[in-house]
């Protein structure tokens, strides 16, 4: 019989057209798609293979080179789709230098709070984007962010450093006038405040003044804590029952992060407060209005102490099941290949000294094909390295979401085959409808095992006679076999590569938020266009 490696059917995929971080064949992104790839994952941290440096000035590049259209777009999707802090606090700041006039269209809706102006003003005084003062637009923009919101909403943002609201209000000086032109003397006073001046008591709004009565005597203090974010009572002496009112009216964003800290203070000793919290924390209504990314949640439920009440694990899971809704369920056969490889192990967010998530990237893609599962039970789950990854034990679909990515997450690991899952299907003639990839795209392993003489784990040059990708090759067999599937790869980290270029019946995405199920649902039913992720951020409105 014929050599197999060498005397294979032409693959239907064009070649290969660069290199990726470990040496591996792949296909490069275009600009427009690697900022998108990069808005919708990059932290600015440093990721497996690549340095905070070079992360940023990728995306410097980039934003250049798009159009300014395309960058405002791309800053409105990150920010509220992709539910991201750094990365559209960034492309705001360079959309500044490249068309005030779009800046004003999106500057409400990206930056829509106190950390995300102090993001912007930070990123501005930095000189990153070839700008250090503020220019007119921008000042304008962040005065209109002040006028817009009142003293209490002011104060109630006025945490964080580097810089501080504090440090903002120095910068831009913002009027302290009502739409009519007249004073406002609470507002006054506040801006005063806040900058380290000498105001009267009485001037400062209600909140103010109750806030320093407060601190002046938490234990005299007669009625309710007052009403201000808990962080500005931490430093305070407070006794569990204090405790226990601040988490009355704790956002479930701020309960999530902070259960530990309510258990360490007694709050859990109230079996009604567990109820109370729990009941919280499993509302559909404040899991969808908190924004949260899935992953958050599967932060929480691993941080929790052994000792937390039972309740409140559950309720984390169930928090879970909601957060995840939008993952479509699929007519047809689903394969998913998470992959579980040695670059997957590190952390989702990058790492940076006392910022790095204990989340990582092989939590996610875990996260992500639990979730699938749990919406479509009769889906195969395909875990891959260098290679597929035999599971000890056969996932149950009805077992929670949590309890199926923990286990896939402590899958062995390896080097990175993208190829891996494909050849399998081919070799065992699966018949399949979609097929998704959740990987940082990094593939290596496999080239060697594609062009006969090469070691795996070699620089592969792209000279004359270079081949596609060992992915792309397989994903033509297994279409040979399907003609009407489709695959997806999610790309859960900033690389600006993939292993299978974009067509018709191939869907590369950026993220790990909830927004990609809601796409990869669209993409299922023929409804995205060419180019699918970019039809869908080309198709935000500016308006």
């Amino acid at each position: 019989m014929a050599h197999k490696s060498l005397f294979a059917p032409a693959s239907k995929s064009k070649a290969a057209d660069t290199i990726n971080q470990a040496g591996g064949r792949a296909y490069a992104f275009s600009a427009e798609h690697t900022l998108a790839q990069y808005a919708a994952t990059g932290t600015f941290n440093r990721t497996y293979y690549a340095s905070e440096d070079e992360q940023l000035q990728t995306v410097l590049d980039l934003a250049q080179k798009v159009d300014p259209a395309f960058l405002a777009r791309t800053t409105l999707y990150c920010r509220e789709k992709g539910t991201m802090k750094d990365m559209p606090a960034l492309l705001a700041a360079v959309l500044s230098t490249r068309d005030a006039r779009l800046l004003g269209r999106v500057f409400p809706r990206v930056i829509d709070n106190g950390k995300m102006l102090r993001n912007f003003v930070q990123i501005v005084r930095s000189g990153v984007v070839g700008r250090k003062s503020f220019g007119s637009a921008p000042k304008r923009l962040a005065r209109a962010w002040f006028s817009e919101r009142s003293p209490e909403n002011v104060f109630r943002q006025s945490l964080g450093n580097d810089p501080s609201l504090q440090d903002v209000i120095k910068m831009i000086r913002p009027p302290p006038k009502l739409a009519t032109g007249e004073v406002d003397a609470a507002r006054e006073a506040l801006y005063g405040y806040l900058i380290g001046r000498d105001v009267p008591h009485e001037k400062l709004p209600p909140l103010v003044q109750a806030f320093e009565s407060f601190k002046k005597d938490p234990s005299s203090w007669q009625g309710d804590v007052p009403d201000v974010p808990f962080e500005m009572l931490t430093a305070l002496e407070l006794d569990t029952e204090r405790w226990t009112a601040i988490a009355k009216r704790m956002s479930f964003t701020q309960l999530r992060m902070n259960l530990n800290t309510l258990l360490r203070h007694g709050v859990f000793g109230n079996e009604g407060m567990v109820s109370l919290v729990a009941s919280k924390l499993r509302d559909p209504e404040q899991v969808r209005r908190s924004r949260l990314l899935p992953f958050q949640l599967l932060a929480a439920f691993k941080a929790v102490k052994e000792d937390m009440p039972a309740e409140i694990t559950m309720a984390l899971q169930e928090a879970m099941e909601i957060a995840i809704e939008n993952v479509p369920t699929v007519s047809g056969k689903i394969f998913l290949c998470p992959d579980v490889s040695g670059s997957m192990q590190s952390s989702i967010t990058g790492y940076r000294k006392g910022a790095t998530s204990a989340v990582r990237c092989v939590d996610v893609a875990a996260l992500v094909s639990a979730a699938f599962l749990r919406r479509n039970t009769s889906a195969e789950v395909i875990p891959f390295s260098d290679d597929v990854v035999a599971m000890p034990r056969r996932l149950n679909p009805l077992d929670s979401v949590m309890t199926n990515a923990q286990y896939l997450a402590s899958l062995p690991s390896g080097g990175t085959a993208c190829s891996a899952p494909l050849r399998h299907l081919n070799r065992t003639g699966a018949k399949g409808d979609l097929v998704i990839f959740i990987s940082d795209n990094v593939s290596w392993a496999d080239f060697g095992r594609s062009v006969p003489g090469l070691v795996a784990g070699t620089a592969f040059g792209l000279g004359k006679g270079t081949r596609a990708t060992v992915m792309a090759e397989e994903w033509d067999r297994f279409r040979a076999r399907n003609p009407n599937a489709k695959l997806v790869l999610i790309d859960i980290q900033p690389y600006g590569s993939t292993q299978m270029h974009e067509r018709a019946d191939v869907f590369n995405v950026g993220g790990f938020s909830d927004s990609v199920f809601e796409l990869i649902a669209l993409f299922s039913k023929g409804q995205l266009g060419a180019e699918h992720w970019l039809s869908v951020i080309n198709g935000v409105s500016l308006d």
